[in-house]
């Protein structure tokens, strides 16, 4: 058997064999001793087969009939290393039967069936009736198998599957002791009920009606995963021709177009394309490219523009580029555009309106992805018009290359970025942007609960050197920054309404937990420290409190759930910075959240920040806000959201997870 060291549940399909392929490395060590002996070993062969203590609490009604002459090639026993129980074995020729009940256990992994047959011969293996495949947290049920050894190939029929990609990397090097897979996954794959899991999707349920190896490739003509663990049909991917390459600790997968289905009606097609997987990767694994969306952008688009995400590609070293066309429709229809500043100008100074060239009604979004050691790394660029005479203010750069550190005791991200033109919103200042920038990052978020208080805090320190558009003028300056900043958020509850049971059903068709009615008091503390290499520093201490009231079930057909929260912020502040993109300019603000179901699955969600500085020339205006139209389902949300303080929209999609 090939043990493979991944963190990816789509290697689930690579599991059935892992009772019985050799695996190379296990045959170099010395020899192992074998659980099916010939005659002359009868006595301790007796001893060998006696049920394990957790196989006589889950079938002690169970009788076991043993033929002790049947003995397995000595080699291939050696290698293979396995236990067969059954109710009943026997041996005609070189082919071993073995009937009722059947177990087969190979290092802590458990295969059981209605049947199965060994030819020693030509090294086939066939299984066959109500077949289940444990391995410590993962289970699946398939209804025939056949493998032949000598060729390197078999196929798995209608295979289904309950994937933990939080332990599937452990479960998959099979080196535990079976008691400890048995107890926790003997249950049915389909679930009466489920509990919500707010670090991510990480249990999901995989199905295909024919799965082929041939020489450790993996096929599917089409792959079913759904996180719906109560099987609703509320949203599913179907991977069309998926193919599974192990190679060394990495998994490469591909595939070709394929669909997100939501509510078994509507299809949105996305390349999931070719993706190398391995120990890094986290449980939330499906997300999803859609092959055409339509985006909004009044700044750096002109309007309105249609995006088609490509085929990611696989460069060297495991690298993956994806690459986004664009066409920016509203631009390409109005005959001008008004996101450049003149050719002459400053890159500092006012866009103006300005005649267009056909390269103008094209644009592109790159990103390329990989791993250098331990590091990831991530680059975006973007690329608002193909015309050359344009580029200096037509694209956008971002690099980024970070970890996950051990440091006083916490887990901290450590990063190195640079920018080229970074887009930043500031409150009432409006746009600006980093205009060049280089630096590093040190930053930890920790959330937890003490006597039903909620409590988030993010502390981070960074330095970097940058040039921007200075606070007071257009005039570009240049200066190395150091900054600390600290916040502290609590909600605590006042009169709290909240189901003791955490699970949800089929009748909880909107949400995905048990809605915590009540009324909660929110505060937040935030600290922030500045200095520029000039001299120049900016301080302040802010603090906030308001109240949160959150109504209804959200199980009715209308007006069944609302959640209204106010939360005025004020900062005792005191310098400048001598840039504009971090100035700190409002020193009074009110948070405004309004979330309310409409009919059925609609629910209307606005936030907003209302500026109240009295010494602001934009007191009594918005300063931040978001307003989305979501369709809202217990395994998924869907929406369509606009932000109108920035002229920017789009269409967000959530899934949400569950054990």
């Amino acid at each position: 058997m090939k043990i493979l060291k991944f963190r990816c549940f789509l290697y689930s399909n690579l599991l059935f064999l892992s009772l019985f392929i050799p695996n190379p490395a296990l045959s170099k060590t010395n020899s192992r001793r074998n659980y099916l002996f010939n005659s002359a070993e009868k006595s301790n062969f007796k001893d060998t087969l006696r049920y394990p203590p957790f196989i006589n609490n889950q079938f002690e009604n169970q009788t076991t009939e043993i033929n002790y002459n049947l003995a397995l090639n000595q080699n291939l026993d050696q290698s293979r290393n396995i236990e067969i129980l059954a109710d009943k074995q026997f041996q005609e020729e070189n082919v071993i039967y073995a009937e009722g009940n059947v177990i087969v256990t190979y290092k802590g992994g458990i295969l059981k069936a209605d049947s199965l047959v060994f030819d020693k011969i030509n090294e086939t293996v066939n299984a066959s009736g109500n077949i289940k495949l444990i391995l410590e947290n993962q289970v699946f049920n398939l209804e025939k198998l056949n493998f032949n050894f000598k060729t390197k190939r078999g196929t798995f029929f209608k295979v289904k599957g309950l994937i933990r990609t939080n332990n599937l990397i452990e479960d998959l090097e099979l080196t535990s002791n079976v008691s400890q897979g048995i107890k926790s996954t003997l249950h049915d794959i389909k679930k009466n009920k489920v509990l919500y899991t707010p670090d991510g999707v990480n249990n999901w349920i995989f199905s295909t009606k024919e799965l082929k190896v041939d020489n450790d490739q993996w096929f599917a003509k089409k792959a079913t995963f759904t996180n719906d663990l109560l099987e609703t049909n509320q949203v599913r991917f179907e991977i069309n021709s998926l193919r599974i390459i192990p190679k060394g600790d990495l998994l490469k997968i591909r595939s070709s177009l394929s669909y997100l289905i939501f509510e078994d009606k509507l299809p949105i097609p996305f390349w999931f394309g070719n993706r190398t997987l391995n120990k890094s990767k986290d449980g939330s694994f499906l997300d999803f490219t859609s092959k055409w969306y339509l985006g909004l952008d009044e700044v750096d688009r002109d309007g309105y523009f249609l995006g088609r995400p490509l085929k990611p590609i696989n460069i060297v070293n495991d690298f993956v580029l994806n690459l986004e066309p664009q066409f920016l429709i509203q631009r390409s229809l109005q005959g001008y555009t008004k996101s450049f500043v003149k050719k002459s100008d400053s890159i500092t100074a006012d866009k103006v309106r300005s005649d267009l060239s056909f390269s103008d009604y094209f644009g592109l979004n790159s990103n390329l992805k990989g791993k250098i050691n331990d590091w990831d790394l991530n680059i975006d660029n973007k690329l608002y018009s193909f015309d050359f005479d344009k580029f200096i203010n037509a694209y956008r750069f971002k690099i980024d290359l970070s970890k996950e550190i051990e440091f006083l005791n916490s887990q901290w991200n450590k990063s190195f970025y640079g920018v080229y033109r970074d887009r930043i919103w500031n409150g009432s200042i409006g746009e600006s942007e980093i205009y060049f920038g280089y630096g590093s990052k040190l930053e930890k978020n920790n959330t937890w609960d003490v006597d039903g208080i909620q409590k988030n805090e993010r502390l981070k320190l960074g330095i970097g050197k940058f040039r921007g558009e200075a606070l007071n003028n257009k005039n570009l300056v240049d200066s190395y920054k150091a900054s600390i900043y600290y916040s502290l958020g609590q909600k605590f509850p006042l009169v709290v309404e909240e189901s003791e049971n955490k699970f949800v059903d089929r009748s909880f068709n909107y949400i995905y937990e048990p809605v915590k009615q009540g009324i909660y008091l929110d505060t937040k503390l935030a600290a922030l420290y500045s200095m520029y290499e000039n001299g120049n520093h900016q301080k302040y201490f802010g603090f906030g409190v308001g109240p949160e009231f959150v109504f209804g079930e959200f199980k009715k057909r209308y007006f069944d759930y609302t959640k209204i929260s106010f939360m005025p912020f004020y900062r005792v502040k005191s310098g400048d910075s001598i840039f504009k993109f971090d100035q700190v300019a409002d020193k009074f603000t009110l948070d405004l959240v309004l979330d309310q179901q409409l009919y059925g699955p609609i629910l209307l969600r606005s936030n907003a920040t209302l500026n109240l500085d009295g010494a602001s020339k934009d007191y009594g205006e918005f300063i931040n806000s978001r307003i989305s139209l979501n369709w809202k389902k217990r395994s998924f949300e869907f929406g369509i959201f606009y932000q109108p303080h920035n002229q920017s929209g789009g269409i967000n999609i959530s899934l949400y997870g569950f054990e």
